[in-house]
């Protein structure tokens, strides 16, 4: 019972932080013109905050939870240390998925004519900053 309840207070001190990612957010694809979608969710599959129109924002982070996973068993079991991004390239387009702190991930979509140099460093700083809110969040949580 204590557990569930502590699960359902982080959620809600991480949504208190959705103004601000999502204004991240927006940022970043004002930056990055060639993105048709971001979202910040936490590890678990829990969208923090979306600017997407094409896509269902719940689904896309489930998905990314799932690889993230996969993603984490494998840096692991190869011994290339903690997750960082993953890429994929799709006939259509680009999905990137990057760490954002320690609870939360930034992912992407992006037309297939993006600068995937640019679309690693811009996100990279996004997602840098998303994780500050989140954790930063989460910890006011704990000190509370």
């Amino acid at each position: 019972m204590r557990r569930a309840l502590r699960a359902r207070a982080e959620r809600r001190q991480l949504m208190t932080a959705e103004a601000e990612v999502l204004g991240e957010l927006r940022r970043l694809r004002a930056r990055l013109p060639q993105l048709t979608g971001a979202l910040a969710a936490s590890t678990d599959g829990l969208v923090l905050a979306q600017d997407t129109a094409e896509v269902e924002a719940e689904g896309v982070a489930a998905l990314t939870a799932a690889a993230l996973g996969v993603a984490l068993r494998l840096t692991d079991t190869t011994g290339q240390g903690g997750f960082r991004e993953l890429l994929i390239r799709g006939e259509l387009g680009y999905v990137a998925t990057y760490a954002a702190g320690a609870s939360a991930v930034l992912t992407l979509l992006a037309e297939p004519r993006i600068n995937v140099g640019r679309l690693h460093l811009e996100a990279r700083r996004s997602s840098t900053r998303i994780g500050e809110l989140v954790d930063g969040a989460l910890e006011r949580l704990e000190n509370a």
